[in-house]
């Protein structure tokens, strides 16, 4: 496998982690007779008509024609679509969330009463639930803050105890990888099955995703497009088919803003971003084998949610973000293919995860990935953000005190103000208001940092985007941090985007705009 150490020195030196990009023990090769096979093979298990739970309900999914959407592109082949939100969680992360604990239960490793910890973008955390739940396990999720509150919701009615973390660098200290390993280490009898580099991630679908492919389409298959979050989904189906059905093209789907792709020049972008869950890292996992992949190409969101909303549309199918972004590549891939071959694209997830996202007009709308169809704008609509005469924003660092805090704003005449780490990145809000609330009903200390009433969930805006776009943010958010971008540099030469905050603007920001300018 092709990890390989990108880890901070600071995070090299901790003893308390284990980094998810090391480099793969797995001695496979394509040339590998399934004789001397490192792997396992455990055989398709047959479907009975009463289950005895619902664990048993994962895997076997269906293979689905997608009618409408190929042709209007042209496509030659069959486009055939692996509907993964069929597995009893809702994704494909239910099979290796199975596999995960069943394994490390052959082995000795966990036991009943243990505690299962995992950092996740939300579908391996919902998989692992729900295996907890049937077998009797305390399970903690860490999940990036970026991920849907569909997924929280599911989470906490699963029993699941929510750690939330910025979202940042893999490596830094608050990453949800870092955060999961600091609890391990505090939490006896815990264990992290990390996904990133558990064997038993690419084993569950070169055992079960891979084999279901090949009796679906009876051998004949020619393209697969599966998109790349751990790479486990990639690599198991990948060397499976590199076995079975050597002449088969395996496309690695990866999103702007990750460094998964090959070759590694396809991964410059000014994006900062990704709001497409579940694909794309700014590390290489150890369970992703990308000498397996043919041919690799990349995804935006704005034509992964389109893309989406397209295949609900037209098809009947109800899949999630990253679908669209298969999808959306699958149609330019398989362009080659000819009339007999087969495109297999794996949905991972389903529309249920993003309900109050991609699913929702004026949320696509707010994130530039739909146009407003509003006849009658005001007249201030178009106008760039940058009109506004906003104040230079009062920044706290994460470790002022909530007194000191609730002193500054006061003193200073602010109602609210960013929370903002050393290293630049936007951890949340804390309002005057909220910090008060909080300290009087005994959840927080007046010693407490700001970081433990701190409003995590929150939208930003740029410098260029329109009073149109703050409009539709304002309708469901009481602020929004205007940001600009700013492209630095490193010693070594190379350069990256770095968000930093202009501002604070609030819907009265935009009331007195409109009420001083207006052009009746």
């Amino acid at each position: 496998m092709n990890g390989s150490c990108v880890g901070s020195q600071e995070s090299q030196a901790d003893s308390t982690w284990v980094l998810p990009n090391l480099p793969s023990k797995c001695t496979w090769t394509p040339a590998t007779p399934a004789t001397k096979s490192p792997h396992s093979c455990i055989p398709l298990p047959e479907e009975t008509k009463i289950l005895p739970n619902i664990l048993k309900k994962i895997g076997c999914t269906p293979m689905v024609r997608v009618n409408k959407i190929g042709k209007s592109y042209g496509l030659k082949c069959e486009l055939l679509a692996k509907c993964e939100y069929f597995n009893a969680g809702g994704s494909v992360k239910d099979r290796i969330s199975l596999r995960m604990v069943e394994d490390a239960e052959g082995a000795g490793i966990i036991k009943p009463g243990d505690t299962l910890i995992e950092p996740t973008s939300g579908n391996t955390g919902i998989g692992l639930a729900l295996v907890a739940a049937v077998k009797g396990y305390r399970c903690i999720i860490v999940l990036p803050e970026k991920m849907s509150m569909e997924k929280v919701d599911i989470l906490k009615a699963l029993g699941v105890e929510i750690v939330r973390t910025p979202c940042t660098r893999f490596d830094a200290p608050e990453s949800n990888i870092r955060v999961a390993w600091k609890l391990k280490s505090e939490i006896p009898n815990s264990h992290i099955l990390d996904q990133y580099r558990n064997p038993s991630n690419p084993l569950a679908h070169y055992d079960t995703t891979a084999e279901e492919i090949l009796e679906q389409c009876e051998g004949k298959v020619h393209m697969v497009v599966i998109g790349s979050g751990t790479g486990g989904t990639v690599t198991g189906v990948a060397r499976k088919l590199k076995e079975k059905c050597p002449e088969c093209k395996i496309i690695g789907v990866d999103p702007e803003g990750s460094i998964v792709a090959l070759p590694s020049e396809m991964n410059r972008t000014n994006t900062t971003t990704i709001e497409v869950e579940g694909i794309g890292h700014d590390f290489i996992p150890t369970v992703l084998d990308r000498s397996v992949v043919d041919q690799w190409y990349k995804c935006n969101d704005r034509d992964s949610f389109l893309m989406s909303r397209r295949l609900i549309r037209e098809e009947g199918l109800l899949c999630g973000g990253s679908s669209g972004s298969a999808m959306s590549v699958a149609v330019r891939a398989a362009k080659d293919l000819k009339e007999g071959q087969r495109c297999v694209v794996i949905l991972p997830d389903s529309v249920r995860n993003y309900m109050s996202k991609f699913l929702n007009d004026k949320w696509m709308i707010k994130n530039g990935f739909l146009n407003d169809v509003q006849e009658h704008k005001p007249w201030w609509w178009n106008i760039k953000v940058q009109k506004l005469n906003l104040s230079a924003p009062l920044i706290l660092l994460p470790e002022v005190s909530c007194q000191k805090a609730i002193e500054i704003l006061q003193e200073k005449g602010y109602d609210q103000a960013p929370v903002v780490a050393e290293s630049g990145l936007i951890l949340g809000m804390v309002t005057l208001s909220n910090t008060l609330t909080s300290v009087l009903a005994g959840n927080a200390q007046f010693s407490d940092p700001v970081t433990k009433v701190i409003y995590d969930q929150f939208s930003k805006i740029g410098l260029e985007d329109s009073l149109g776009k703050l409009s539709c943010i304002l309708e469901n958010d009481h602020f929004a941090i205007v940001v600009h971008e700013q492209m630095q540099f490193n010693g070594n030469g190379s350069s990256f985007m770095k968000q930093m905050v202009f501002g604070v603007v609030t819907a009265m920001d935009l009331l007195t705009f409109v009420s001083r300018n207006d052009k009746k």
